[in-house]
């Protein structure tokens, strides 16, 4: 399988950087194509924890060459404090390579970003104000600014003053706040110039020759499904597309490469921010629950939300998606109590499917028993190895 999308079919934190982890043993690049550092997943390598928020997961693995693609925004200082952490503990980042059309994220974008969020008060999305949506915004308005860009003080300079020029007086005039100094942020981004310049690639065309080649390549995504722009609880959603098409406009890959699609689920779910979240636990078990699960989020440290496995968005993941395989985890976190029950399906005919948020009231769940858990549970399959699918719906495996 020389082509392999890995994505999280939930609102996230479903083990999608162990999942990546344990595939990327055998895969000789590992991809991030979308999002920035507002979403973290965490790597345990010889008892070793690593909490990665901007890079691959792959950047980890000996031999893998780990890219940064064209759909992901990226922040130089929190890129350059990633590397430095790992190389203070004794990790090799240098073959780490990011695609030239990737978009930065100027210090003005994070200003705005929160500014904007503290502005909506009881409307308020839950953004992680790291700048991720209005760095998309100018993407999509044909104002942002590229990786590339950084290697051309004339273009750079230009594109800095014409977004400080309309967003000053946004600043201004709206928020009555101070403007930002546009040769400020200029002087910032040149900063980094010489530190990026070896890493900057045209990211399709070194995936596609790998491709050419033979080799395997690993397409991971940040956050997940139910986050997607298009396809989540809109508009309690992240900024870009997190689901498997987004590995392809994200890299510059064809959809005809992909050979399979890994959908990533835990046995139960949790969901970071606000949002609707149906199988919600706010009783005594969904406490219960949190110790056991994480409770906060890797990157933002908000807490998380727990409740039962959502069957009906496990299965909107997998047509969405496209799903040849499923990898459950964290089958540990609830397997003692008594009921472990899942949603099999929606009771109210208004909800046409779980991305539908226009009506966010908490559904009572019509409950199942996830049959097999007890015995998931005593034999977790291990290793990297990916089971084809049975006819009629992807294949399961569970990781420990």
């Amino acid at each position: 399988m020389p082509a392999v999308v890995v994505v999280g079919t939930q609102w996230g934190d479903e083990g999608k950087g162990k999942a990546t982890d344990q595939l990327g043993q055998d895969v000789d690049y590992v991809v991030k194509f979308n999002g920035g550092n507002n979403a973290g997943h965490t790597v345990v390598i010889d008892g070793e924890k690593f909490a990665f928020h901007l890079l691959p997961a792959g950047v980890l693995t000996p031999g893998v060459t780990p890219i940064i693609g064209n759909g992901v925004v990226v922040d130089p200082e929190v890129l350059f404090n990633e590397i430095a952490e790992i190389t203070s503990r004794g990790k090799d980042a240098s073959s780490l390579l990011i695609s030239a059309n990737a978009h930065i994220i100027p210090s003005y974008n994070r200003v705005l970003d929160r500014t904007t969020e503290r502005f909506l008060g009881a409307r308020q999305l839950g953004t992680t104000g790291r700048g991720i949506g209005p760095t998309y915004a100018d993407k999509m308005n044909r104002v942002g600014i590229r990786v590339q860009d950084l290697f051309d003080e004339s273009i750079l300079r230009q594109k800095v003053y014409s977004a400080l020029d309309q967003k000053n007086s946004l600043f201004l005039k709206v928020f009555n706040r101070a403007a930002i100094d546009a040769d400020a942020v200029a002087d910032e981004l040149l900063s980094y110039a010489d530190r990026v310049r070896p890493m900057v690639v045209d990211c399709s065309l070194v995936l596609n020759h790998a491709l050419d080649q033979g080799k395997t390549v690993l397409f991971e995504a940040g956050q997940a499904t139910m986050l997607d722009i298009d396809h989540g609880t809109y508009p309690f959603v992240t900024s870009s597309n997190p689901t498997a098409g987004g590995a392809c406009t994200g890299t510059g890959v064809g959809p005809t490469r992909i050979d399979s699609v890994v959908g990533v689920v835990k046995a139960y779910t949790t969901r970071v921010g606000e949002g609707p979240f149906p199988t919600e636990l706010l009783d005594d078990m969904g406490e219960r629950f949190a110790p056991r699960a994480a409770s906060t989020g890797v990157t933002t440290g908000r807490p998380r939300r727990c409740g039962w496995h959502d069957a009906v968005v496990t299965r909107y993941a997998a047509r969405v998606n496209g799903l040849t395989d499923l990898v459950m985890t964290k089958l540990d976190v609830p397997h003692r109590a008594r009921d472990h029950p899942c949603v099999r399906r929606l009771r109210h005919r208004r909800h046409r499917h779980p991305g539908d948020a226009a009506d966010p009231v908490r559904l009572p769940p019509r409950r199942a028993r996830l049959r097999g858990a007890a015995r998931l549970e005593r034999g977790h399959q291990r290793g990297p190895q990916l089971r084809r699918p049975a006819p009629g719906g992807p294949g399961l495996r569970a990781a420990h």
